[in-house]
């Protein structure tokens, strides 16, 4: 999971155990930046579910660079859904807003495609499937 130079976390991952590999960023400022990205991530709702995009597994990459440049891979519940041009930029809003963070690019992908199995226990609690 490691890519040049960057800190890769994904959903599945606990956030103070991603995966850290050679960075310019000292490594105890690269784990707090990832646990204050994960936050803001959490503040990011679907509102058509209450549970936010983060334990729905909507986040399947985070990608921290030597720049403090934050790459978001993440995708939506379904191609159509009604908020698809709006969420990139709630998380790009939150996200920004990380002491520490220079930018923000979030990527929409729909590869694989997203299914109730990458939702946390605690978003299947939220949505009453547990």
């Amino acid at each position: 999971m490691m890519e040049d130079a960057a800190t890769e976390t994904t959903a599945t991952e606990a956030p103070a155990k991603g995966v850290f590999s050679a960075s310019a960023i000292p490594a105890d400022e690269l784990a707090r930046l990832t646990d204050d990205i994960v936050s803001a991530l959490k503040t990011v709702y679907d509102p058509e579910i209450p549970a936010d995009i983060y334990e729905l597994g909507l986040v399947y990459k985070v990608d921290i660079e030597d720049d403090r440049t934050v790459r978001i891979d993440m995708t939506l519940t379904a191609p159509g859904c009604p908020v698809a041009g709006e969420m990139p930029g709630w998380v790009q809003n939150a996200v920004s807003a990380v002491e520490g963070v220079s930018d923000v690019e979030v990527n929409m992908v729909f590869d694989p495609p997203w299914t109730p199995d990458r939702m946390s226990e605690e978003a299947q609690v939220a949505v009453g499937w547990y």
